[in-house]
């Protein structure tokens, strides 16, 4: 089993970024940079509960950061799940060539090696959703932290379909390549524009 870096040091967890160990990689590193953005985010809510100002949007910001709080940890969970996902694939590639069985296990090896970045990317999605309103709704005074979470989410986003494609461009079954394609393409059209829109909202109200 994959060792869960979330429970390393951040300097743990860096250096085995930068070593020649297969995992953690791209994957891992999306999904603690997305529950990062997620969580800067999150604290604009939490500075924004309890304040008389907000006093109309707080029953929806309570409800944000309890979503936020799930998307935190399902987004660290997703950094052991990468590289568990990436262990078969890793183990395949060393099947002998002339194995009568090794594109069998190498093209289902390849499809499970494109869950956990997938679902980073659906979880990024989610953040951003999220991130936005608070940006709109939340304080004032920690409204920078939400253009950092909308513009640290959407590197998440674009590092996790990153770790998508390069396994679909492996692919023989074009068809199931295609859909996982489609899937990821659909999610940067709609959100990594949305991720901008907020970043620069919020730039534009600190000039």
């Amino acid at each position: 089993m994959a060792k869960d870096y979330t429970y390393s040091t951040c300097r743990d967890f860096v250096s085995a970024l930068a070593s020649s160990a297969p995992a953690p990689g791209g994957g891992g590193a999306a999904a603690l940079v997305g529950a990062v953005g997620t969580a800067l985010g999150n604290m604009v809510g939490a500075l924004t509960v309890g304040k008389k100002k907000y006093a109309d949007v707080e029953a929806e910001i309570v409800a944000l950061r309890e979503k936020c709080d799930d998307l935190q940890a399902a987004l660290l969970d997703q950094v052991p799940a990468d590289a568990e996902g990436f262990e078969p694939l890793a183990q395949a590639y060393g099947i002998p060539r002339d194995d009568p069985d090794r594109a069998r296990i190498l093209e289902e090896a390849t499809l499970t090696a494109c869950k956990a970045p997938m679902r980073i990317m659906e979880l990024c999605c989610e953040a951003i959703e999220a991130i936005a309103a608070f940006a709109e709704k939340g304080s004032r005074l920690a409204v920078s932290d939400a253009g950092c979470g909308a513009a640290i989410c959407k590197a998440a986003l674009l590092s996790a379909s990153l770790n998508v494609f390069i396994n679909t461009k492996a692919l023989t079954d074009r068809a199931a390549a295609d859909a996982l394609n489609d899937r990821a393409n659909a999610m940067l059209d709609k959100y990594a524009p949305l991720a901008d829109a907020v970043f620069e909202k919020v730039r534009a109200g600190l000039r």
